[in-house]
């Protein structure tokens, strides 16, 4: 046993996740992480048993977007940490602050044993902030900084690889101080004075807001400018909600539906000032791409890293707080004439037109009665496909993280855990995963760790046996059908044979009672939609 003022090293990296707010970590064990999940037990961060380490990244970021920490994915040796890489990358893309802890051998060992044995290191370093070996003396520092690195600035994920000895290695209990968190900085001097003039001068000023502002918690101080100033707001996907969308400023959000950058992309264009605020344009098509001409446009781009996309340019960039930023600009400005309130309707109901909710049935009908009969605090996860760039048009949210996706990485597979994940953090809340029928397919087995969990989640899948939005590319190519058809399922079954109830539905009628049984439930629903193949066609 630990003398008492000593513990092993990787009791100091769980206690400082402790410490930084982190209550759960997800993944599966192997022998060489058995001695880090019972130092986040001893902790008191409570160890999620998942079925596949890349469902166990995505249930981690949804716990960091219900608390603010970071999330955890604890990996084993070779397949474990390389079945993680999926979503480690969407952490790195959809700038998500997760700790991935993998177990390694030994340095010495691994010069003559090479069964599992790989590089974890050099794997990870693309597609993290930053890359760490534990060495036992340093183990405090090193857990301190893969806090810091994750959270700050641009959030992203951070590895450390912990060889079996050094796990076990005594070190002393007591660690230094930590780093304080940096402060944060404004728009100041003749920048600000700029802006300030910029913004006075202006009749058309244009928001478009993304995921920094909302990791910044933007959305108060982004509310109140834009109120004051009369600002119409457009968000990406993943700042959905920074701005309530049923606010008469909000034009909803823009990234992957070429129907709504019909819309959206000419009023961006007849902006005369545009404020970027915390805008990571890592989600946009490149419909987005050199959208205005800075030397004619006046843009204003207040992000957490510096340009290195090149998706765009501004007269004036900002790396500074967004919130902060935006205080100063208006600090004492009175408001002057803005956008006439008729442009902005006719973009509204421009956007109404090409997004109906009247459908008989179909995508756009399963997403609207989903909408209309859960509570509007619901929170609803989407995977990737055509029906989740009809829903991220469609669904409205109030609040931000109110629709959870993978809209940088764009992979598939992500929305059944993040609704896990999201059920399992905040059991309080209504849950809806939107899946397509494939990628409810990948992670289908980690319905059981639902069941195991006692979770809620509701399970929407949209059945149409085809690969919706790839065989709609093909046939806009003329190409031959190939490898997007496959065949039809019984969902509802493998939802009641893992240790839920199951709902197939033909209708609107269908679904209602489907989602009224759901909300009842004490266990979690998979509600299969059958549509028609081709029902997105002109509807994204």
């Amino acid at each position: 046993m630990p003398a008492p003022d000593t513990i092993r090293a990787a009791d100091a990296i769980s206690r400082r996740l402790y410490a930084a707010g982190c209550r759960h970590a997800f993944g599966m064990p192997g022998g060489e992480v058995l001695t880090i999940v019972d130092a986040l037990e001893a902790a008191g961060i409570t160890f999620i048993l998942c079925r596949h380490e890349n469902a166990a990244g995505f249930m981690a970021e949804a716990a960091w977007h219900q608390s603010g920490a970071p999330g955890i994915l604890v990996a084993t040796i070779g397949p474990g940490v390389l079945n993680g890489v999926n979503s480690i990358a969407n952490a790195h893309q959809d700038r998500v602050p997760l700790i991935v802890l993998s177990g390694c051998v030994d340095a010495a060992e691994a010069e003559t044993y090479t069964h599992q044995v790989l590089d974890h290191q050099a794997v990870l370093r693309p597609i993290t902030k930053a890359t760490f070996r534990l060495s036992a003396g340093a183990a405090h520092v090193i857990a301190d900084k893969a806090v810091g690195i994750a959270l700050e600035g641009r959030p992203g994920p951070v590895h450390i690889d912990v060889p079996i000895s050094e796990a076990d290695a005594l070190v002393g209990a007591t660690a230094p101080a930590v780093r304080e968190k940096t402060a944060s900085t404004a728009l100041a001097g003749l920048d600000l004075e700029r802006a300030r003039r910029w913004l006075t001068e202006a009749h058309r000023p244009l928001i478009i807001a993304g995921v920094d502002a909302v990791n910044q918690n933007t959305g108060p101080t982004l509310t109140e400018f834009a109120n004051r100033f009369g600002i119409p707001v457009i968000t990406t996907y993943k700042a959905k909600g920074l701005l309530d969308e049923t606010h008469p400023l909000s034009l909803g959000a823009a990234g992957l539906s070429p129907l709504a950058d019909k819309h959206l992309l000419p009023f961006v264009q007849s902006a005369d000032l545009i404020l970027c605020v915390g805008y990571d344009p890592i989600e946009m098509r490149p419909g987005w791409r050199d959208v205005w001409d800075p030397r004619t446009t006046r843009v204003i781009d207040i992000t957490a890293e510096p340009n290195h996309h090149y998706m765009h340019q501004a007269g004036l960039p900002v790396i500074a707080d967004c919130g902060a930023s935006l205080a100063a600009i208006g600090d004492g400005i009175e408001p002057s004439q803005t956008w006439p309130d008729a442009d902005i309707e006719a973009v509204k109901g421009a956007l109404a037109k090409a997004f109906p909710t009247d459908d008989d049935w179909g995508p756009a009908a399963v997403i609207d009665t989903c909408q209309r009969h859960l509570p509007i605090d619901t929170i609803a996860t989407a995977d990737s496909g055509a029906h989740r760039i009809l829903l991220s048009q469609m669904w409205t949210c109030q609040t931000p993280r109110g629709l959870l996706q993978s809209s940088a990485l764009c992979t598939m597979g992500c929305a059944v855990p993040l609704a896990m994940g999201t059920s399992f953090c905040a059991p309080e809340r209504t849950v809806v995963s939107f899946s397509g029928d494939a990628g409810f397919l990948m992670v289908a087995g980690e319905l059981s760790t639902a069941a195991e969990l006692g979770i809620t989640p509701i399970f929407v899948v949209f059945v149409d046996a085809s690969l919706a939005l790839i065989e709609l590319k093909q046939r806009q190519r003329q190409l031959r059908n190939a490898a997007v058809d496959f065949g039809y399922h019984d969902f509802a079954a493998m939802g009641r044979a893992l240790g839920g109830a199951g709902h197939t539905v033909t209708n609107r009628a269908e679904l209602e009672a489907a989602l009224q049984a759901a909300q009842s439930a004490d266990t979690f629903s998979v509600i299969a939609c059958t549509i028609e193949r081709g029902a997105y066609d002109g509807r994204i």
